[in-house]
């Protein structure tokens, strides 16, 4: 008797009624939700790039993008394992009909449509809009990292691009010398003919030269603000990684530095999908609030309602942008106004703060009195200090931060003259008073703090973690991506397009799935 199974197919035997392709595949396999999906998407951008009149006949670009998205939902990013995919698995054959597709063919295809993928990326979110799944009633915007192709170890500072310039124009200058002289010899041989062409070894040389400028560039404009921000260019310099000069040096998620790209996303609340994304190069992403919002209203038609972001976020400019666009913003900001608990929030702030409650009064980071010791008088625009001393309007002020230009009205004190609380509040080396500085979003950063206070405040700021969290952690642990393929700025957008759009197209599949199995469940049951 024969112990093990028998196979169900002899690998040699020959049958009459060979499966086809289509047999392979089940019929509720996401492969084919995802290719009908497609198919009833507008390609008529994509196709305007093909010249249909000579050549071989191209692989249409539905075909091409479904294996590009659904490779990234397997978790297959190289465009070397998407070829191997198409020519043995059988959902991947199913999905390119057979067609054989090089990987060179796929990466440039992955690189050639950023503007038509903005597109899809559009189109494929107004469907979820339709379903449902997209409301923009609550929105949560965040920014993560992911490493760039490139190598923490190989990476330029201005001295040494300096050093391979210097290097590399004293070769020139010799290329340049003997290619004279070689042109000199042909003419008293052969006499004066057509200009020569560059030999492509020089033409090389000179292109390198060209980017390395740029390079030095770049690291000359970063050393200048590192020395802005207190920091020596000359212990400490800016670096530009080699492979991808694109990318900056920034702080690893998982802790180091290393040479990374800054990916953000807006996610809607109602069932988690990406209305918007975008790369940068900096580690400064608070910068990119208001025109994420510009672009989701340009893909939907509206704005979010409520939009809620970490506390990064909370810029003197985002929050007169928001409240300029009319959107309803949660981001936690340090109210200027002082708080409960707080000594110096009292009836009468012309009087000063009880001895006793002195050590009570807020510090700030350079153990002084904060600026939350301080009460603004709207009416006669000035200050008043724990003593009751005001301080009153003197100049306006230009800084340079992170998120841009801002300009401070600074109000001082010409009191402090033997003020019991000099010790507290002035700075060792300030000589003419106690200064305080405030900006235009002063306003805003009180009714801020007042709505996060409040039940529905602290509610719709509570589930930002949960929504605009869990894209990255989808994105990075399910989908894995945790370094970008491409190198360079403009491409790795369009890698991060592909990938938000495969995240978006995943949630729609599973949508219309479980709305196709409640309407057959529905269909057999028996009616009342």
């Amino acid at each position: 008797m024969e112990y093990w199974a028998k196979p169900k197919l002899d690998r040699r035997q020959a049958v009459l009624f060979a499966p086809t392709l289509d047999e392979s595949v089940g019929s509720d396999h996401p492969v084919r939700l995802l290719d009908e999906i497609l198919r009833g998407r507008d390609w008529s951008s994509w196709t305007r790039h093909y010249d249909l009149r000579h050549g071989q006949p191209p692989i249409p670009p539905w075909v091409m993008a479904g294996v590009i998205l659904y490779g990234l939902m397997r978790r297959i990013r190289s465009s070397r394992q998407l070829e191997y995919a198409c020519g043995n698995n059988i959902d991947f054959m199913w999905l390119a009909e057979g067609r054989t597709i090089d990987h060179d063919t796929l990466c440039k295809f992955r690189t050639r449509f950023g503007q038509e993928l903005r597109d899809l990326f559009k189109q494929v979110g107004r469907v979820a809009m339709t379903m449902g799944l997209v409301r923009l009633l609550e929105v949560a915007f965040d920014g993560t990292r992911v490493k760039a192709n490139a190598s923490r170890y190989h990476t330029w500072t201005a001295q040494r691009v300096e050093t391979v310039l210097a290097e590399l124009e004293s070769k020139i200058a010799q290329m340049l010398q003997e290619a004279a002289m070689a042109d000199s010899d042909e003419s008293a041989v052969w006499g004066e003919g057509p200009e020569a062409a560059m030999p492509a070894e020089l033409a090389s040389a000179q292109a390198r030269q060209e980017k390395l400028r740029e390079v030095l560039r770049q690291l000359q404009e970063a050393d200048a603000a590192r020395k802005k921000d207190g920091i020596d260019p000359q212990k400490k310099p800016a670096q530009l990684p080699k492979a991808d000069t694109d990318s900056r040096v920034m702080p690893h998620k998982e802790g180091g530095y290393g040479p990374n790209y800054t990916p953000v996303a807006a996610t809607d609340g109602c069932a988690g999908c990406i209305v918007d994304c975008d790369v940068i190069n900096s580690p400064n992403e608070q910068n990119e609030l208001p025109p994420s919002v510009d672009r989701i209203e340009e893909t939907f038609g509206q704005r979010p309602e409520k939009l809620s972001a970490d506390a990064a976020f909370g810029t003197t400019a985002n929050l007169h942008e928001m409240d300029t666009r009319k959107v309803d913003f949660y981001t936690p900001v340090e109210s200027p106004v002082p708080q409960e608990g707080n000594p110096a929030r009292r009836e009468d702030p012309r009087k000063p703060v009880a001895s006793e409650d002195w050590t009570k009064l807020p510090r700030n980071d350079k153990k002084k009195l904060a600026k939350s010791c301080f009460v603004y008088d709207e009416a006669a625009d000035l200050y008043y200090c724990p003593m009751g001393r005001t301080l009153a309007y003197e100049e306006t002020k230009k800084f340079h931060r992170s998120s841009g230009p801002v300009k401070l009205r600074m109000y001082r004190c010409r009191q402090c003259a033997g003020c019991p609380l000099a010790g507290e509040c002035l700075d060792p080396h300030g000589k003419h008073g106690r200064t305080v500085g405030r900006d235009g979003a002063e306003r805003l950063r009180a009714e801020m703090a007042e709505k996060l206070k409040s039940e529905v405040g602290r509610r719709t700021y509570n589930r930002r973690m949960h929504v605009a969290e869990t894209t990255f952690a989808i994105l990075k642990s399910i989908l894995g991506v945790r370094q970008f393929l491409l190198r360079g700025l403009e491409k790795v957008r369009i890698e991060w397009l592909w990938v938000c759009t495969a995240f978006n197209m995943k949630k729609l599949m599973a949508a219309v799935g479980r709305l196709r199995a409640e309407v057959t469940v529905a269909a057999i049951q028996p009616g009342d």
